[in-house]
């Protein structure tokens, strides 16, 4: 029987400490080897305790998280799970745990101390069991300029079982067949209606990885980018502002009634699916969730579908689930350049690897060669398309 899980928990309100304590012990697989009060607390710990995952407060006195998270991975690097408040300062500083290492995080329901706590149980569970999973990779790495340089973790996985051959079925009810009206104009406001789109869907690790594809794009790419990163209502705005300090183009959170514009991201909004209608102008919606998520890269991709056809490149980063594989294989199968991140840089190798068992990849890179090969992509398909 395997070992339990190792946990240390960490957080300055003792019954915060003690509710998380609560919900991880009820999990056979998990065990709490110990509490810290604060970060200065935690990082005298670490040695002695060697957890395998670390719930980590973000607000917190004498050493908040985030320095706390940058010794920590500095110290003895440990799979870490961050605990934020639903705030804008809480979104922000969330933003910069996951861009230093951090696997995931779960939001705070009613602020620093939440007496709801449990209504993020299940959630927490299952953020721990899957941190509990990372290893250390020593793979080649190129952040972004302004990211710090810090460990990547990925998702250890046991050998997968052979895939069975996957059922040739349209995306969300969608024919596959190429039967899309063209564009309205007004999609490509600015640049070549034939330049197409480019659609970036990602989940768990998704923040660190966008962080290093999206700056890496030039300025002048003649298509509109769409951003659809799993994640909870308030902190897509964050995430957006800190894509869009380094980029060479704007990057903003998308809002109903926006139109898509050549050499400009938008970001779908935390807990809204976006579509994008027959005019170029997006529509958010909240439908249930697709694949347990919203947004969901599925719905975004099968307005793509209706839209676009063939003229769409879309790439799946790392991320837990299979969200965006289906709807990444309908526009293959139609012509549209697919790329994939590859397991060596992923920290959860699931989206890109529902897409490949589908067979709807073109090409399957590491991150650090994404952007170059979507850039050159992207531009010979606009030249062939002026021919």
């Amino acid at each position: 029987m395997p070992e339990p899980t190792k946990v240390l928990v960490v957080d300055d309100s003792a019954f915060m400490r003690k509710m998380i304590t609560e919900i991880v012990s009820r999990d056979a697989g998990m065990t709490v080897v110990g509490q810290a009060r604060d970060g200065a607390d935690a990082l005298q710990k670490l040695d002695s305790l060697q957890p395998d995952v670390i719930t980590l407060d973000i607000e917190m006195p004498v050493k908040d998280g985030y320095t706390t998270l940058t010794e920590i991975m500095q110290k003895r690097p440990t799979a870490v799970v961050m605990l934020s408040s639903l705030t804008q300062a809480g979104a922000d500083m969330t933003m910069r745990c996951l861009e230093a290492g951090a696997v995931d995080f779960v939001g705070k329901p009613s602020g620093s101390i939440s007496l709801d706590i449990e209504k993020v149980a299940a959630e927490l569970l299952v953020k721990i069991r899957m941190a509990a999973t990372a290893r250390l990779r020593h793979a080649p790495f190129r952040p972004s300029a302004r990211a710090a340089s810090v460990p990547d973790f990925v998702i250890k996985r046991p050998e997968p079982a052979a895939p069975e051959a996957p059922a040739r079925r349209a995306p969300l009810g969608l024919s596959a067949a190429p039967a899309a009206p063209p564009v309205a104009a007004s999609v490509m406001h600015g640049g070549s209606r034939a330049g197409g789109i480019l659609v970036v869907g990602s989940s768990t690790g998704g923040p660190r990885a966008l962080q290093t594809l999206i700056p890496s794009l030039p300025a002048g790419l003649n298509v509109p980018i769409l951003i659809v990163q799993h994640m909870p209502p308030g902190f897509t705005a964050s995430l957006a502002k800190r894509l869009d300090a380094e980029s060479p183009f704007e990057v903003r959170e998308a809002a109903e009634g926006d139109l898509l514009r050549a050499g400009c991201a938008l970001v779908a909004p935390g807990g809204r699916h976006l579509e994008v209608d027959g005019h170029g102008a997006i529509h958010l919606t909240d439908e249930p969730p697709v694949h347990g998520v919203r947004p969901s890269v599925d719905v975004t991709l099968a307005s793509i579908h209706r839209l676009y056809g063939a003229r769409a490149t879309v790439v799946l980063l790392t991320g837990m689930g299979k969200d965006g594989a289906r709807g990444m294989k309908a526009l293959h199968d139609l012509g549209s350049v697919t790329f994939a991140e590859d397991e060596s840089t992923c920290v959860v190798y699931g989206m890109p690897k529902a897409a490949v068992d589908l067979g709807g990849v073109t090409h399957l890179l590491p991150l650090h060669d994404l952007a170059s090969a979507v850039t050159d992509s992207l531009r010979s398909r606009s030249v062939a398309a002026m021919r």
